[in-house]
């Protein structure tokens, strides 16, 4: 590996730290209603992303909204569309997550079901067109063999209704990354970042005050400001940045292996911090999983020339 790449996996792992420690600040937080949580972490990573934005743009006179009123229009649509695709992904993997029994560890489970994204993008992709290579087909084969370990081993009745909001919320984080995709060259990674944590944060809080009026606890939010903090600073505002910087130096194969590490860091959060250990088939699953990410990587590592 190339001492570029090395920088950019090093920034980008301390970026899969923080993302994976994030699913234990959202473990918890289980207390506070999904849609409200995500309003208010959504809301911090806009703004720190605000002020990030600013300080870029005094490097490059580029202003937080366009000027141009054709590329403000794009910017709002490219915010609309991904915000609401990652406000019903966050909420579906939040919903999850809280409806775990605390014999679960939900940490580690949302890490990984979460991560399955890096299968199922290909695999949308290829509804459109893409070919897909035989090693994401082989990722599809690790991928089942470990949610079964790790949500089925013994029965059927080892599958959680959150286990099956965590699916739908890879799936939707699949088409969220997707929308991305079609539209970060034409308005750029940070600002169109700010702008759909900005509509996230908006949609979560119209679904709240529809969904979760009756449910909101003052005193429960209270005792959740160091996890809606971390979650809003750290891992929307700097993990994305990290994200940002890394990736101007780790070239993409290498960059998507070092940013899948943030599974085995939700599941070693969750049993340094929460205590949530995992029983072996657990573990086994994990791993067949975290080799399913790893696998359905392989044919982008391999045009890369490393």
């Amino acid at each position: 590996m190339g001492k570029n790449n090395l920088k950019g996996s090093l920034i980008l792992s301390f970026g899969a730290l923080i993302w994976g420690f994030a699913f234990v600040a959202q473990s918890a937080a289980k207390a506070v209603p999904p849609m409200t949580l995500n309003f208010l972490r959504f809301a911090i990573s806009a703004a720190v992303l605000a002020v990030v934005l600013k300080i870029f743009g005094v490097k490059t006179h580029e202003p937080i909204f366009p000027r141009d009123k054709s590329q403000l229009k794009t910017a709002l649509i490219a915010g609309i569309v991904c915000g609401a695709m990652l406000a019903l992904s966050a909420n579906l993997q939040q919903a999850g997550i809280n409806s775990y029994p605390n014999n679960v560890s939900a940490e580690a489970r949302a890490g990984f079901l979460t991560a399955l994204y890096v299968i199922l993008v290909p695999i949308i992709s290829s509804v459109f067109g893409r070919k897909i290579h035989p090693f994401v087909w082989l990722s599809v084969v690790f991928a089942l063999l470990g949610v079964y370990m790790l949500c089925a081993w013994g029965g059927f009745y080892g599958i959680y209704i959150g286990d099956v909001l965590l699916f739908s919320c890879a799936l939707g984080f699949s088409i969220q990354i997707l929308c991305v995709e079609k539209y970060c060259d034409s308005i750029g990674g940070l600002r169109l970042s700010f702008l759909e944590f900005l509509f996230c944060s908006l949609f979560s809080f119209i679904a709240s005050c529809v969904f979760e009026l009756g449910k909101i606890n003052i005193a429960d939010i209270k005792s959740a400001i160091p996890s809606i903090l971390f979650l809003g600073v750290m891992s929307g505002g700097v993990g994305y940045t990290l994200q940002i910087v890394g990736q101007k130096y780790a070239e993409a194969s290498v960059a998507s292996i070092a940013m899948s590490l943030e599974s085995v860091f939700a599941a070693i959060g969750g049993w340094l911090i929460l205590s949530h250990a995992l029983r072996w088939y657990e573990i086994i699953g994990c791993v067949m999983v975290f080799a399913a990410i790893i696998t359905a990587q392989l044919p982008e590592f391999r045009k890369s020339g490393n």
